[in-house]
């Protein structure tokens, strides 16, 4: 299974999720969106809503149940060779195929799904049915809020789980010879689909004691009961669909959406493998990062620009274009990460020479991974278990780096007597290299701190612009329709960004790698090193938003 052995590039990694994803949780959301959205509307909504719950915690729970049928997780290491017990030291990351913990997984996603259907769509409708137009957006800005307490909570509790061992509990952890900065490492990833699903049955239960309906007083009967609206071609799912695309400002803030989400998921998707391959992070540190610092300042957005429709009691032309001026100042923040760079960290044969020399024009060549002091070592160029000398120049292996001993045990080893590390250092020094990656430089801590400066200030303005968006959809179009259009709308940019945008960045961000790990049968696996100055040029310019040029064709329309 790919949580297990890591050993798949990028790209793949993405493909085989978003098959999964489009065949399993996304068929089965995508199947009863649209239908639940409708017909939901006339059921009783806080139970629809208990139903999904429940479903998307029976679906967790099967995702995570594949970790306990699924044998111990093995990493490629060559540490072995320095050391007469090397038992406890797995040498390989081939599992044995023919498991079927697909179906596991494919019957979880699917359940999940399922279950996430009728929440959006069915509770803001329901919200908006039972409140007065003034204090609608102020209503559904606190519900945004408060929702963005879970993906808080889901990258606290995922920075947790990653600082695990995928294996806790059942292996001797001081074996391990990885840590968490290390590109082999697996975090206990099944936990935390465990502790959803016990929080997702949790909450299933108390939508189930909610109304079918609230009391509301003469001036909104008319808004918020669909049940009572008439007119041709409303009742019908079909005839309610082309009366819905048919008109023209909701079509274009569909359009706009994808534009706008193609952007900001795929962004979003690989923001913690940024902070780890451009700044050193580990995977663990950077889901925190985004946990206390971008999240928060998300809801907070969104708090304040329902606020501000209330307090100001913004019209829709008002609302796109507090949209357009957030979604535009984004953009322009985010160009500013351009300047926040790291150098690529000094690796013997890929981004410096033996002798400690910037190499120019970087890329990989099997060939340029050896040297005079590492020809006699019988070395593989496929290997990659990282060792760091005392001058900051990391060696691939043990063996690039031309030792012929070690001491210590796991982490802790040490190899001595390495040839190619007097090459970059001055007689006399240390020829002793330690287990793992070189950090990088302190300059880039001052990089990284000004990089999240920048994006939690532009999480900040985008998200002002989030409720507005929200209230557009719902002003724009007729009472009956709105949780169709609410749930179409989930539908489209889930299909055409949601989709889409996490393949082409992968395949993007895997075009700048400079260094690939090998299976035994020769396959490519996973990339160990990225070029940092490529890496950040393709994210950056993949995620310029120009979702905000819908914001224009808008406003000219309701203007006009």
């Amino acid at each position: 299974m790919i949580f297990h052995n890591g050993q798949i590039n990028l790209f793949s990694v993405v493909f085989i999720y978003l098959f999964f994803w489009l065949t399993s949780s996304e068929l089965g959301n995508l199947l009863f969106l649209a239908v639940v959205s409708h017909f939901g509307a006339k059921l009783h909504r806080p139970r629809l809503i208990s139903a999904g719950c429940f479903l998307m915690a029976v679906g967790s729970f099967l995702t995570g149940l594949t970790h306990f049928f699924m044998g111990r997780y093995t990493y490629s290491t060559v540490v072995q060779v320095f050391q007469n017990d090397s038992a406890n030291i797995a040498a390989s990351c081939v599992r044995e195929p023919g498991t079927h913990m697909w179906i596991y997984v494919f019957l979880g996603n699917a359940l999940r799904g399922i279950g996430e259907t009728p929440v959006t769509p069915l509770g803001i409708s329901y919200i908006d049915d039972f409140s007065k137009p003034e204090n609608s957006p102020f209503y559904i800005a606190c519900l945004q809020t408060i929702s963005f307490l879970g993906p808080m909570f889901g990258f606290l509790l995922g920075s947790y789980c990653a600082r695990l061992y995928v294996d806790i509990g059942f292996v001797d952890l001081e074996s391990v010879t990885i840590t968490p900065k290390d590109s082999r490492w697996v975090g206990a990833w099944w936990m935390g689909f465990m502790v959803s699903s016990a929080l997702l049955l949790m909450s299933s239960i108390p939508f189930c004691f909610l109304p079918r309906s609230l009391p509301v007083n003469e001036e909104l009967r008319d808004k918020s009961c669909p049940k009572q609206t008439t007119g041709n071609g409303t009742n019908g799912f079909l005839p309610s669909l082309r009366r819905l695309l048919g008109t023209p400002v909701y079509f274009l803030l569909l359009c706009g959406s994808i534009l706008k989400f193609n952007s900001l998921i795929g962004l979003f998707t690989f923001k913690a493998k940024y902070m780890e391959q451009q700044f050193g992070q580990s995977a663990s540190r950077a889901n925190f990062l985004i946990g206390v610092l971008n999240l928060p300042v998300v809801a907070l957005g969104i708090f304040l620009g329902g606020l501000l429709m209330k307090r100001y009691k913004l019209s829709v032309v008002s609302g796109v274009q507090l949209s357009f001026a957030t979604s535009f100042a984004a953009y322009l923040l985010l160009l500013l990460q351009f300047g926040t760079k790291c150098d690529n960290i000094p690796v013997a044969g890929l981004t410096v020479s033996y002798n400690g020399l910037v190499t120019e024009g970087l890329s990989y060549h099997s060939e340029m991974l050896f040297s005079e002091c590492n020809t006699h070592c019988s070395c593989s160029a496929e290997e990659w278990d990282p060792v760091c000398s005392d001058s900051g120049i990391t060696f691939i292996s043990p063996c690039m780096a031309g030792c012929l001993s070690s001491s210590g045990y796991g982490k802790n080893t040490v190899f001595h007597n390495c040839s190619c590390v007097s090459v970059s250092y001055p007689a006399g020094s240390s020829t002793s290299v330690k287990l793992g990656q070189c950090p990088h430089t302190k300059n880039c801590g001052r990089s990284f701190t000004s990089y999240m400066a920048v994006s939690v200030l532009s999480s900040f303005i985008n998200s002002l612009g989030i409720t507005p968006g929200f209230m557009v959809i719902i002003r724009c179009i007729a009472p009956e329709l709105k949780s169709l259009a609410l749930g179409i709308q989930t539908l489209v940019t889930r299909t055409l960004a949601g989709i889409p945008a996490p393949v082409y960045f992968g395949a993007l961000i895997d075009s700048t790698c400079l260094k690939w790990s090998f299976k035994k049968c020769g396959v490519r696996g996973a990339c160990r090193m990225y070029d940092s100055d490529m890496y950040r040029c393709v994210t950056v310019v993949a995620s310029c938003p120009p979702g905000w040029l819908w914001t224009c064709e808008v406003k000219d329309h309701e203007q006009s």
